[in-house]
């Protein structure tokens, strides 16, 4: 059991590695977002000492609206947000002598977030991710006729999941856990009283990303080998045979179509006979091409001869053996 879950662990931390590889919807990089969604605010009880009991806070169902600057590492991500949160509701007074006793209340809060992501699947089209945050929150709280402001520590943890549209924006779903330190509420009737600030909040957000790569070159076309023709000689022999002139016509023809252009002839031999012997046949058979060339209207000067004797074999022999495809002259128009 332990193998198999080192296994997936494995598979686990190689996924988002590969994917970040592969992925094309995904570049390091600045962005910046909007968001907005709806803030559900828990029900919190306040005890009132100058009330002598409790005050129940029910809050309405409110909405959330913000935006964020920061930077993705493809997998890693960190940003500064901004969230503005707003919920009202509704105060039940439940202190001797004021049983049944309702009033509004509203509360407004406003963030400034530092926020650490990591999408997993990074730059695949579908990205889970999760993220916390520590920050600020300016919490103003109103009811009962009183107003009052206070500025507390912020924390949040976010879970959700992500759509590359393109390699340049990308919409979010997520859901979050806000809170902060009691703020206190200041309020004439009651004095100073604090509450706990507790948050669940459904926000959506697009994302842009700045500077987006090039997209790349397309492929350079296949190269294409030059035109190149084939003429095969008897053993020993240079003179050309009619299928040889049939192929060197077909040769300057090409020539000809190709406009200005240069031939290369170049002359080889099997590996019987002496070596010294064979090069220098290997360049009258060459030549004799060449001849045979000029006299279908190809410029001498645009011709190279070049004898190899038994180098580059068509066909790998031992010494001394007789191969008809290595007796040859190969042209190339280029």
């Amino acid at each position: 059991m332990t193998r198999k879950l080192l296994i997936a662990a494995a598979i686990a931390v190689a996924l988002p590695a590969t994917s970040q590889a592969q992925g094309t919807l995904q570049y390091p990089g600045f962005y910046i977002s909007g968001e907005g969604g709806l803030n559900w605010m828990l029900n919190t009880s306040i005890n009132v000492p100058g009330f002598g009991g409790l005050v129940n806070v029910y809050p309405q169902t409110g909405w959330a609206a913000g935006g964020s600057i920061g930077y993705d590492f493809v997998g890693p991500r960190v940003e500064i947000e901004g969230v503005y949160r707003s919920n009202n509701g509704t105060l039940q007074l439940a202190p001797v002598g004021f049983q049944n006793l309702k009033a509004g209340f509203n509360n407004q809060q406003t963030a400034i977030m530092a926020n650490a992501f990591y999408d997993f699947l990074a730059g695949g089209p579908i990205v889970p991710y999760i993220g916390a945050g520590l920050g600020v929150a300016f919490v103003n709280a109103s009811a009962l006729g009183g107003n009052s402001s206070s500025t507390n520590f912020a924390y949040q943890g976010i879970i959700g999941v992500g759509w590359n549209i393109d390699p340049m924006f990308r919409l979010n779903l997520d859901g979050r856990y806000f809170g902060t330190t009691s703020p206190t509420v200041s309020n004439p009737l009651v004095g100073g009283v604090t509450y706990q600030n507790n948050n669940f909040s459904l926000m959506m957000s697009l994302a842009v990303r700045f500077g987006a790569p090039p997209a790349p070159p397309p492929p350079p076309p296949p190269a294409v080998a030059p035109p190149s023709f084939m003429v095969f000689f008897d053993w020993d022999r240079s003179n050309l045979s009619a299928q040889a002139l049939a192929t060197i016509k077909q040769a300057a023809d090409a020539f000809r179509q190709k406009g200005n252009a240069r031939i290369t002839a170049t002359g080889h031999t099997d590996t019987s006979g002496p070596e010294a012997y064979n090069m220098a046949l290997s360049l009258r058979r060459a030549n004799a091409v060449k001849d045979a060339l000029v006299r279908e209207g190809v410029p001498a000067q645009a011709i190279t001869v070049i004898g190899m004797g038994e180098k580059g074999l068509l066909v790998p022999t031992a010494d001394g053996v007789r191969e008809p495809q290595n007796r040859r002259v190969e042209i190339v128009i280029q």
